[in-house]
């Protein structure tokens, strides 16, 4: 099985695909150069299926994942897996002890660094990347007084000094991360959570019925969080995570709301990884 993940190596996705791996068997990890890529790469058959960020306990949802999954490709997810973060400024040995001009990071990790940064590096601009991996190896073969937001396992790959760990906003600070691959939308059992996103018409209580029929069938709401639909102005799609001990129940409750919304798709039923 090929498994792709959010690259190049040295990143948090690797070290969640890695867990991943170990749970599936024996796999074979692929990197790629961002979220989209590797999501497609999946829909097109290149590989099995994807280790991506979902969300993070500082920053919320990673927007090009779920509007990926809801507008760009056909895909479900499998499983769920939790990382603690843990991010680290690094330089070059030859730039330790110079103030830096920029601080190169994902933007993920930047924002769950930003108090830090602006407290000890208020002068340096930050510079978005694709990962916090592809920030070490750019740092890396720069010559320029360039600083990162990395890894421990990146600043080790490319040859980096780590000036301080631990280094984000929250020390409390996760991330999840989901597997992707192809599906059918079969709910098989009890599974730990349901992930599905929906729109309504655009009339007082609609959002209540959709509420109402979970409340009825006892599914416990997990997150809701709202997307613009991106073809008008004002339009917007629900996701929902939703928890329930019944799988019957389940599949009754998510027929129910099919009937009551203008867009639904059913985006996996799985389980948590520990």
């Amino acid at each position: 099985m090929k498994i792709g993940y959010l690259g190049p190596e040295g990143t948090f996705s690797q070290m969640a695909a890695l867990k991943y791996a170990k749970y599936k068997g024996e796999c074979e990890l692929v990197p790629f150069s961002g979220i989209p890529v590797v999501l497609k790469a999946v829909e097109d058959g290149l590989i099995d299926e994807c280790v991506v960020p979902f969300e993070n306990s500082i920053e919320g949802t990673v927007n090009f994942t779920i509007d990926s999954l809801v507008f760009d490709v056909d895909l479900e997810m499998k499983s769920e897996i939790v990382l603690p973060i843990s991010h680290n400024i690094a330089a070059r040995r030859d730039c330790e002890n110079i103030e830096p001009v920029k601080i190169l990071s994902h933007p993920q990790s930047l924002a769950q660094c930003r108090k830090f940064l602006e407290r000890n590096y208020k002068n340096a601009d930050t510079v978005q990347v694709s990962s916090n991996s592809e920030a070490a190896r750019i740092v890396s073969q720069s010559i320029e007084p360039w600083f990162c937001v990395t890894t421990e396992a990146a600043a080790e790959i490319y040859g980096l000094t780590i000036l301080k760990k631990g280094i984000q906003d929250e020390k409390h600070n996760e991330t999840r991360f989901v597997a992707v691959g192809k599906g059918e939308g079969i709910i098989d059992g009890i599974k730990e959570k349901t992930s599905i996103v929906f729109s309504t018409e655009n009339k007082p209580g609609e959002l209540y019925k959709i509420l109402d029929i979970m409340s009825i069938w006892d599914l416990n709401m997990t997150k809701i969080e709202s997307r613009p639909m991106k073809n008008q102005l004002g339009t917007y799609v629900f996701f929902v995570d939703l928890e329930c001990h019944s799988a019957e129940d389940m599949k009754d409750a998510l027929k129910m709301i099919k009937r009551k919304t203008t867009f639904f798709k059913h985006l996996g039923t799985y389980d948590l990884i520990d």
